[in-house]
């Protein structure tokens, strides 16, 4: 003291300063350590952690591993660090903290380095925040920048450190961390950007994605990719100067341009471009899956794995997709969807451009384009994103009226037209339309009613009412087999005769008004045995058969098949197929004569597991074969196939022996008005029903038929389904025999049977001569 006091001023002065300095610094290291005492005992449990579950969105698959349908607000896959590549880590050290492994929980290093430059700068820019740390803060504290949260970011990467393995943590952050575009995780970032699991990537898209934790959105590829390719770069830098690459690996990676994913998501290594193709049948598993799970199903990490099969879900798409735009193009073109105003400043009018063709909704290769420029024979438009195209030729060929000055306003083509287009394989463009009509097709294996392929629209953007499940519709005359079905078992044979001859028939019978049925030529060939009564498809044949067996006793019948009684009211109108139906049950009960009198529900959803792979829900199928699912006599079945097969052959399905097969069979349907178009039918072990019209029902077109329509969906997807399954010609079961060349039950032989119905009903002027002959050659 006495030393201090004889010192010159000047160095009392600075021992002085010294000294209060000291203290000051002494008090805010005790204050610090008072408020970190203070903060880490009131830290929360870290029980999220030690038991992470991450949210893990549902996730649809295909039989053979295809992702068809994700849901879920954050994209994740939850990978184990065993499992995450070496080269991945290293990226994600390099970029984040590459003292992780040698700190516990706080690098003071670039700790003290973002104080300085935070102090210099006058602002918080920089956290120094380690792996750790960014996990503590994704967990548990909010996104404010301020100093007392970054205290609580300390304590608890301190109280994670002690708890947790550093393999572990680095786990939980390379599955939490938010990656951009609903990514969570890398492993999740590594198929939404580049389409690639985690041990795909090159040493290139690993620094990509570890250089977006920093800023997702300012680094996303999609968005900037010059700001991401610099990004890229100084994270390559990093892992050469760490000695994670070389330098032939680094400029590799430097030169490497950027590849976006080719599909939404692809998450086994057979991915294609199913995905997109198959959404009812994704919506309808996420549907069942709700139904149990409720909210939970979107986090829990559970995946459906349907009974689809990616090949024939593909080739059931572009067969409905071909024939819907097919026969819409055949009604011509109904003028542009909307029009706007195109302001005459520049910029105004593309982003107007950009804002109508955003709204638009989008259908693949019907691209939504805004028309700036008409011509007599050229029309330039311009797509999303602001690229210019031209039309002329073969391409306005479609819209050749809607050019015309005199055409009617709402269907002229004039600057400010929205417009769809497509490029012709030709590689022209050309103007078309979305079409207004609907189709469902479902194909399912016959002898346990897996569903092998689903569609349930045209287009599940524009329309997301499922009409292969939802849609009741009037099936026509594909309902007539089920009719036919009932008359066996009341002594009817494919050779009885059936006059084929108007009649009226009471109000009584029909349940309504009066009425005389017809067929669809306008036709009456007299006296028809059944067999080509059903191939060439004779209503008036059809009438008479459910009139001689009740229509009660059919009502009962087609029951059998899992049709709803109260559906199809027992009148004789249900010969025709004037009841309800959906595709769904149509499919079910042609299973029934595909797979020898079996009735086997149909199965989407084979499994369900959860994230760990184990299988929490899974189906119980019925199997053909089983005797406890027997609904109709085998030798009933063994009939039907005989009768439907002639109905591929020479009857209203004939297009079908392009098939080249000896085991197709199956029924056209066309309802009143044509309002409705139908094919069902089965071919190696496969059964299969096509179905088209409008929402709202109204005819299709003069001389549209089932067989015009709906066959070719059906012919076009046993084209590519088939190749692979040998013919399956059903056995002949016991108690049926041969004579003559037709089958019979072996009760019901010639002259043991119904020989005839109808007969009595010749008109006058029928010729009575060649009905005795028919007689005399059958009885």
């Amino acid at each position: 003291m006495q030393l201090f006091r004889n010192a010159p001023f000047w160095m009392r002065v600075l021992l002085g300063t010294v000294a209060a300095g000291a203290a000051a610094v002494l008090a805010g290291v005790l204050l610090l350590l008072f408020v970190f005492a203070l903060a880490y005992a009131n830290l929360p449990s870290i029980d999220t952690l030690t038991d992470y579950q991450p949210r893990i969105p549902l996730r649809v698959w295909t039989a053979d591993g295809v992702l068809i349908g994700e849901f879920g607000e954050e994209r994740r896959d939850y990978v184990p660090i065993q499992e995450v590549p070496k080269r991945v880590q290293q990226a994600i050290l390099a970029a984040e903290d590459d003292a992780f492994y040698r700190h516990h929980g706080v690098d003071y290093a670039g700790l003290a380095r973002a104080v300085v430059a935070n102090f210099s700068s006058g602002r918080r820019g920089q956290g120094g925040s380690t792996i750790t740390m960014q996990v503590a803060r994704n967990f548990y504290l909010s996104s404010e920048r301020s100093y007392l949260r970054k205290i609580y970011e300390i304590a608890l990467a301190f109280k994670i450190e002690s708890e947790l393995t550093k393999d572990r943590i680095l786990e939980v952050y390379a599955n939490q961390i938010f990656l951009g575009q609903r990514a969570y995780g890398f492993s999740a970032a590594a198929q939404t950007y580049f389409g690639k699991k985690l041990p795909e990537l090159t040493v290139g898209e690993a620094a990509m994605l570890a250089g977006l934790p920093a800023a997702p959105s300012a680094y996303n590829p999609w968005v900037n990719q010059r700001r991401a390719k610099g990004r890229q770069q100084y994270v390559l830098s990093r892992m050469l100067q760490l000695g994670f690459i070389s330098q032939r690996e680094h400029d590799e990676a430097v030169a490497e341009p950027f590849k976006q994913r080719q599909t939404l998501a692809t998450l086994a290594p057979s991915s294609n471009r199913a995905l997109q193709h198959a959404q009812f049948a994704a919506e309808m598993a996420r549907q069942a899956i709700f139904d149990t799970y409720r909210e939970e199903t979107y986090t829990l990490g559970l995946n459906v794995h349907t009974t689809l099969v990616s090949g024939e879900q593909l080739a059931a798409y572009e067969a409905v997709r071909s024939q819907v735009l097919t026969y819409d193009r055949r009604y011509g073109y109904r003028g542009p969807e909307a029009f706007i105003e195109l302001p005459a400043e520049p910029a105004q009018r593309d982003q107007r451009i950009e804002d109508a063709i955003v709204e638009a909704i989008e259908s693949p290769n019907l691209l939504p384009a805004v028309v700036v420029d008409v011509a007599p024979k050229q029309v330039r438009a311009v797509l999303q994103g602001g690229e210019a195209i031209e039309i002329s030729g073969e391409g306005l060929r479609f819209a050749a009226r809607s050019l015309d000055p005199k055409a009617q306003p709402s269907r002229r083509i004039v600057p400010g037209a929205l417009v769809r287009v497509a490029k012709h394989v030709k590689g022209y463009w050309e103007i078309v339309q979305l079409p207004q009509v609907e189709a469902a097709f479902i194909a399912a294996d016959a002898r346990d009613g897996s569903v092998r392929a689903l569609i349930g629209g045209f287009d599940f953007n524009l329309n997301k009412f499922n009409h292969a499940t939802q849609a009741w519709r009037q099936p026509g005359s594909s309902f007539k087999p089920f009719v036919y079905s009932a008359a066996p078992e009341r002594g009817f044979m494919p050779s009885t005769l059936v006059n084929d001859a108007p009649f009226a028939v009471d109000p009584a019978e029909t349940g309504g008004q009066p009425w005389e049925p017809k067929n669809y030529d306008g036709k009456f060939d007299g006296p028809l045995r059944l067999r080509q009564a059903l191939a060439r498809s004779k209503n008036l044949v059809s009438i008479r058969v459910i009139k001689a067996i009740g229509p009660q006793y059919a009502q009962q019948h087609i029951a059998r098949f899992g049709f709803e009684a109260a559906k199809h009211p027992p009148y004789l109108t249900m010969a025709l197929g004037a009841g309800s139906v959906t595709p769904w049950q149509m499919t079910a009960a042609y299973a029934v004569f595909a797979n020898g009198g079996y009735r086997v529900p149909l199965v989407l959803i084979d499994r369900v597991t959860d994230a760990r792979g184990r299988v929490v829900m899974a189906a119980q199928r019925a199997q053909a074969g089983d005797e406890s699912n027997r609904v109709l006599d085998a030798r009933n079945a063994y009939v039907m196939d005989s009768l439907l097969k002639d109905v591929t052959r020479y009857g209203t399905a004939a297009s079908a022996s392009r098939l080249r097969r000896d085991d197709i069979a199956g029924k056209t349907g066309t309802t009143n008005d044509s309002h409705d178009a139908w094919f069902a039918g089965y071919g190696g072990g496969l059964v299969a029903v096509a179905w088209m019209g409008f929402d709202q029902p109204r005819p299709l077109g003069d001389r549209e038929t089932g067989g015009g329509l709906a066959l070719p969906i059906w012919m076009s997807y046993m084209a590519k389904a088939l190749p692979n399954r040998p013919p399956l010609p059903m056995a002949e079961p016991e108690g049926v025999v041969n004579v003559g060349g037709e089958v019979y039950f072996a009760e019901f032989q010639p002259g043991q049977g119904v020989a005839s119905v109808g007969l009595e009903d010749a008109l006058p002027g029928t010729e009575h001569g060649a009905t005795a002959k028919v007689r005399e050659q059958i009885f």
